[in-house]
């Protein structure tokens, strides 16, 4: 009888790390609880965004997916990819949205969050549920003294169906009438703060300044200073104090072309647990082709005189 306990026990505790390895990574995830993933029976698909970094060396399986792939065109970068091109991009990179996947950037720069975090928030938004972003990117693999890999991995193509979900997304007419005032939301622009008061400019925007109405909250301020592994969000309610937001109110990310606000979307949706965060993925690029009104835009003279400073 005593025998017979000792192996329950033992088949129970069996059972029990079974589930934990099969268990959802979550949104983030460390190099070495991606590589012990990587080593079980669920293993998630490796999506490296770098580019031509990847030549150069990957983590052993991951498949090479350049962040281009989720951009829109160079005069509006931002825009929203086509669900039919972004279903055949998948398709073309073995993906399955019912099979988990990790987002892999270089890392080197916290900057280099925003790629992963606008590559999840497409996906997400393509109906794929179990997401990760290796936190610190390759470059937190490379630092944990885990292998790479040069053999360039060839995807066996799948053949699936996706729809876009609204729900993470504000397109430009919704944006105007919460400009308007016919709409209520918290424009949140996660730009630096030069960008905000209109003294820097992105080369495709028509012209500087924010919108009419939005706080500026950069997104490094997600990072620790030096840091390019974003921080978890440890105290919500506080976070929700500084912005000002109550629960279910919506907040529409924005910066130039939906990059750096990709991180703010993530940090605030997916770390912090708030409902009906949206991303404007053309964020001021696409608004100010509009030629719709934008805050904080400097008169001709400032502006040149912006222009040839660098906004400095």
């Amino acid at each position: 009888m005593k025998y017979q306990v000792i192996a329950l026990a033992a088949s129970i505790t069996a059972l029990s790390a079974s589930a934990s390895l099969a268990a959802p990574l979550g949104p983030l995830v460390t190099a070495t609880e991606l590589e012990a993933a990587l080593g079980g029976d669920d293993a998630p698909a490796v999506l490296d965004i770098r580019g031509d970094a990847y030549a150069d060396g990957h983590i052993e399986g991951a498949v090479s997916a350049p962040y281009g792939l989720f951009r829109g065109p160079s005069e509006n970068p931002g825009a929203r990819v086509p669900v039919d091109k972004l279903e055949t991009t998948y398709e073309e990179l073995g993906l399955d949205p019912q099979e988990p996947v990790v987002i892999v950037s270089q890392g080197a720069t916290d900057t280099e969050f925003g790629a992963a975090a606008r590559v999840y928030w497409t996906l997400k938004s393509s109906g794929f549920e179990e997401l990760s972003i290796l936190n610190g990117g390759a470059q937190a693999w490379v630092n944990a003294g885990l292998p790479v890999s040069s053999e360039e991995v060839t995807p066996e193509p799948t053949d699936i169906d996706i729809t876009w979900n609204d729900a993470w997304t504000a397109e430009t007419p919704e944006v105007a009438d919460v400009v308007a005032g016919e709409q209520q939301a918290l424009l949140l622009d996660a730009r630096p703060e030069a960008f905000f008061e209109g003294k820097k400019a992105h080369g495709a925007a028509e012209k500087p300044g924010t919108l009419p109405g939005a706080q500026n909250y950069p997104y490094t301020r997600f990072f620790q200073s030096g840091a390019t592994a974003i921080g978890q969000v440890s105290d919500v309610e506080k976070l929700k104090e500084t912005l000002g937001v109550s629960d279910g109110q919506e907040i529409v990310s924005f910066c130039n072309t939906g990059h750096w606000a990709a991180t703010n979307w993530f940090a605030l949706s997916e770390l912090a647990g708030l409902e009906d965060v949206k991303l404007y993925p053309g964020s001021m690029v696409e608004y100010t082709q509009g030629d719709l009104e934008v805050a904080n835009a400097p008169g001709l003279l400032q502006n040149l005189l912006n222009q040839f400073t660098g906004g400095n």
